[in-house]
């Protein structure tokens, strides 16, 4: 009976998705995924996704912040390891091939550099919960708040930048990021 609990506590994982996906399992673990990356920039081609017929927007980038934990105590010893993925969805982004532009693909890209930069942050925000059996708890409370901060953040950006038409907050967006971005170096 010892030996089973102890089995139980030795390996646990949690997962927490982006909430516009699909929840956790098989198929979504195969979806693809691109990792952020500070020396890979998307590109086009990165947009696999059918254009929404829906909304007047040229492109449209689905993005976000997973993390998942294990969970490891032995002989009073507790080990967490964490892992935190800002990732580009590219079967769920698109554009308008016609309507494209170097401008537009950078707007696009700052998009995933605000999830960026909210990886960034939970994981600074991660690392101050005690290493205990209330963690998982705490880190999912971290999480949702993160990811409400995130989708705001995301929502303010299109909003003062017109979805790209304002080139002047655009411009401020970008410098905005960048200087977070360097803010939280040591988080990525």
């Amino acid at each position: 009976m010892k030996l089973s609990i102890a089995a139980l506590f030795l390996f646990l994982v949690g997962f927490i998705p982006h909430p516009d996906t699909p929840s956790f399992d098989e198929s979504e673990s195969k979806e693809e995924k691109i990792h952020w990356e500070e020396n890979r920039k998307l590109t086009w081609a990165d947009f696999k996704g059918v254009p929404n017929e829906i909304d007047q927007y040229v492109a449209s980038t689905n993005s976000g912040v997973s993390f998942s934990f294990s969970y490891k105590e032995r002989n009073g010893v507790t080990t967490i390891n964490i892992e935190v993925k800002s990732n580009f969805y590219p079967e769920l982004s698109w554009y308008r091939p016609a309507s494209v532009s170097p401008y537009i693909l950078a707007h696009e890209q700052l998009h995933f550099d605000i999830s960026e930069l909210h990886a960034r942050k939970l994981r600074k925000q991660l690392s101050t919960i005690p290493k205990n059996r209330e963690y998982k708890e705490k880190a999912e409370k971290l999480y949702e708040q993160m990811e409400t901060e995130r989708r705001d953040m995301q929502h303010q950006y299109d909003n003062d930048s017109d979805h790209s038409n304002h080139e002047e907050n655009e411009y401020q967006w970008r410098a905005y990021v960048a200087q977070q971005l360097a803010e939280y170096d040591s988080w990525k």
